[in-house]
């Protein structure tokens, strides 16, 4: 699949999936939300690697993309939160401005290149992603949920640059499967023991799932056909379709300038996939 339209595709179900977690998470405690959606994803990816005979990857891939669960694990949990107290608009551009800077950084270091059109692109997707997160009438790092989000952000970029690490492939949703298998061993138990499992909305909760793993599916295969940053900044665009998402079902407002953030975002993916 052409790398460019991988991680426009991922940009679009972890989008979506977001604004189903947000909606979860109003309702529910983050740490329960994470138990009960993170298992289903292992099932799931385990089932769809063997239907499609896919072979295993090398245990070093394996390693990265339980270290890559492990580790993201927290960046899900500060997410849920913030989503729970915050505009969902707003936390969810703050998040993906941190999650692009830090792939985008590494594989720049890495000596991967964006060329011009792409380097233009860049700036419209990070410019965008400024705008959106300026909420009217409040600070742009305020409490409101938007602090929590540029933490999770932030953790979110590190967990795409160890997924991104994994090479193989044929066997990627093995290595899905693995990084989810890790963060399902940590939270299941801990969520068991602490909140219980008893979800208030569980038709909402497991509806919000299947947008993290296709997300995380289609980043991969973004970053394995074009880099690390090209991939970080098209998905990276995934706030512009949660707050979409959101003006349109939670009637949240959208200034003159969110809105030019929206379309500088989007004309920057636009000039990336010509790159």
């Amino acid at each position: 699949m052409n790398p460019a339209l991988s991680g426009l595709l991922s940009a679009v179900t972890y989008g979506v999936g977001d604004f189903l977690s947000g909606l979860a998470s109003r309702q529910d405690v983050p740490l329960r939300i994470a138990a009960l959606t993170h298992p289903p994803a292992v099932l799931v990816l385990v089932l769809l690697a063997w239907s499609l005979g896919q072979p295993l990857p090398p245990a070093a891939d394996l390693w990265w993309g339980a270290l890559a669960g492990g580790s993201g694990l927290g960046a899900v949990l500060l997410f849920y939160r913030a989503l729970s107290i915050g505009p969902m608009g707003a936390v969810s551009v703050a998040a993906g401005a941190l999650s692009a800077v830090v792939p985008v950084v590494v594989g720049l270091v890495r000596g991967e290149s964006l060329g011009t059109l792409g380097w233009l692109g860049a700036a419209g997707i990070l410019a965008g992603t400024i705008l959106l997160s300026r909420v009217p009438g409040q600070k742009a790092v305020s409490g409101n949920g938007v602090l929590l989000g540029l933490l999770a952000g932030a953790g979110f970029g590190f967990y795409f640059v160890l997924l991104g690490q994994a090479h193989n492939q044929a066997g990627l949703l093995w290595t899905l499967a693995a990084a989810r298998a890790c963060s399902s061993l940590i939270v299941l138990p801990l969520a068991a023991l602490t909140v219980g499992l008893r979800a208030k909305n569980l038709p909402l909760v497991l509806a919000s799932a299947p947008g993290d793993t296709l997300g995380n599916l289609f980043y991969m295969l973004s970053v394995q056909g074009g880099g690390l940053a090209l991939a970080g900044l098209l998905t990276s665009l995934y706030p512009a379709l949660t707050t979409l998402l959101a003006v349109v079902v939670l009637r949240e407002r959208l200034s003159t300038s969110q809105w030019a953030g929206v379309a500088l975002a989007l004309t920057g993916a636009a000039l990336l996939t010509r790159r």
